[in-house]
């Protein structure tokens, strides 16, 4: 049987990204064999707008040492997980769709050789604009955040497929369903594009 794709979706803070996961989850068609993992996180379960499973730090850790976590890193003061059943997913022949961290991008591709990186893109002055509406942060830090977001995107490897997330929210959904799609595996080869 052959061996699922791996979607690796990246994007800045307010990108969309969990608009967009969350948009798949409700469209994707059974044909795809697509899944979406959810991360586990030691964020409180009503802070932000992903849909994650919450840990305590130390449930977190020990998920950690018992190897419980494909993958796992640290970032803006919580730590980050993805679950290792999605091995079991993509051993048999499911797709699987995941929000991965940029910096933790290249230690994902050498575990994964599979790994299909997915950047969401949205022009640097409306993703200013949505940042100032969340209003969690200054302006200052705002525009670090997109310069050092503009840093990593011209450190993306070469083959990292792009998905706009400028316009309607559907129109963004349906370009990561169509990267789903055309680049998406099955046990009898490429899923269909038409």
């Amino acid at each position: 049987m052959a061996r699922g794709t791996l979607f690796y979706l990246m994007g800045a803070s307010g990108s969309g990204k969990d608009s967009l996961l969350e948009g798949c989850r409700r469209r994707l068609p059974a044909q795809l064999r697509c899944c979406i993992a959810h991360r586990y996180i030691t964020r409180a379960a009503d802070v932000g707008g992903e849909n994650h499973i919450h840990l305590s730090e130390v449930e977190f850790h020990l998920r950690e040492e018992l190897g419980l976590f494909a993958m796992s890193w640290f970032s803006h003061g919580y730590h980050y997980g993805i679950g290792n059943e999605i091995d079991a997913w993509l051993d048999s022949g499911a797709n699987v769709l995941i929000n991965g961290s940029r910096q933790y991008l290249p230690k994902a591709m050498a575990m994964y050789p599979e790994l299909v990186p997915v950047l969401v893109d949205v022009h640097p002055d409306k993703l200013r604009q949505r940042l100032i509406r969340r209003g969690r942060e200054t302006l200052d830090e705002i525009e670090c955040r997109l310069a050092r977001h503009a840093q990593m995107v011209a450190r993306m490897p070469e083959g990292t497929l792009h998905v706009s997330n400028d316009g309607k929210l559907e129109e963004g959904i349906e370009a990561l369903l169509q990267v789903v799609v055309r680049y998406g595996r099955e046990p009898e080869g490429l899923v269909p594009t038409s």
